[in-house]
């Protein structure tokens, strides 16, 4: 949380993921550049700016796969929860290791050629109609577009301008744009590669990032199937203190029931900054603490601590025995709803 927008809002955690990050990068482009040339596909030595554009394309495609990763394994298992802390800046690393491979592509493919470079790689090959040979560079551009404006957008000035929902959905185009590299490297290098190791790795990247994210759709709650203005939350005593359970109350909205010690309470699942999942977080010095970047909130109210002025729903609860309920109907972000009590045979 800030009281006002700087360029990066650096902290030691931030560093410590930044660096971590880097270094992994170089590493990896360091191993590949070492081992690359074992990949040559033609009978003559493979030449090294080739060797340098696949590094790093397939850099991105690994580092944009660990990217959409990280939600569905935060979803499962919150021990991943550190790694949403920063992925803004990983996804603004992943932007720019992708625009090095495109410039290598242009300065090695079409440096010289008579026409603009932009115009001789969209023109080089139109066969449009046939799967093999199929101009599989307009992936690779729609996808560096795409990632474009992700980066230019991901910062918090931008996520005010636009509204956390215009925000969320615009970035959402991440899926498309992985769509687009699956295809590009898929009808691209793939096409013509005789070593299957990077074919098993890009296949296993793939098909991981599809299975962990149904994975962690078929883990979220499920919508309740009669139209009762009371949906049940479970029993009081499955609610760990200072965590919460969440609760699907339509296709589109969630609340979350938060134990702070002897009361439950319960506000939208969606933090007001970036929609984060605040039922993944916890109770922190006495407010809901959102897991993706630490925004707070007090349980009772949804409002954030002075001088911060967000605010989220809340709703009413009720107790029927042991069973929490949460009514359909939320009350204005901000709007105070005395805490539920506890039963008494509640440890």
């Amino acid at each position: 949380m800030s009281v006002k927008y700087v360029p990066v809002q650096w902290n030691p955690n931030k560093y410590v993921y930044d660096a971590v990050l880097l270094v992994c990068v170089v590493l990896y482009i360091f191993v590949f550049l070492e081992l690359g040339t074992a990949d040559a596909s033609v009978t003559q030595p493979i030449n090294g700016a080739i060797v340098r554009m696949r590094a790093f394309g397939s850099c991105a495609f690994l580092m944009l796969s660990v990217i959409l990763a990280i939600g569905p394994l935060a979803r499962l298992d919150r021990r991943f929860l550190p790694l949403l802390y920063n992925r803004r800046h990983f996804g603004v690393m992943t932007f720019a290791v992708a625009l090095t491979h495109a410039v290598y592509v242009l300065g090695w493919y079409f440096a010289f050629s008579p026409t603009d470079p932009l115009v001789a790689l969209l023109t080089a090959n139109t066969a449009y109609g046939q799967v093999l040979g199929f101009p599989f560079e307009v992936f690779g551009i729609a996808a560096l577009l795409v990632l474009a404006i992700l980066a230019a957008t991901s910062h918090d000035f931008w996520l005010s301008f636009l509204s956390p929902p215009v925000w969320k959905s615009l970035h959402l185009l991440i899926y498309p744009a992985y769509a687009a590299v699956v295809a590009h490297v898929g009808l691209g290098y793939l096409q013509d590669a005789t070593n299957p190791a990077f074919a098993l790795l890009f296949g296993g990247a793939a098909m991981a990032v599809g299975a962990l994210h149904l994975a962690a759709w078929l883990c979220c709650p499920a919508e309740p199937t009669v139209a009762d203005e009371w949906v049940a939350a479970g029993d009081a005593g499955d609610i760990p203190d200072g965590r919460a359970v969440i609760v699907r109350l339509s296709p589109s909205e969630r609340a979350a029931v938060f134990r702070n010690g002897r009361t439950l309470s319960a506000v939208s699942n969606a933090c007001a900054h970036q929609n984060g999942p605040l039922g993944e977080g916890r109770i922190v010095y006495g407010c809901i603490t959102c897991p993706w970047h630490g925004f707070q909130y007090r349980p009772e109210d949804g409002c954030s601590p002075a001088p911060f002025t967000e605010k989220i729903p809340t709703y009413d609860l009720k107790l029927e025995g042991r069973t929490v309920l949460v009514r359909r109907t939320a009350h204005p972000p901000g709007t105070r709803v005395e805490p539920t009590p506890l039963p008494e045979d509640v440890a």
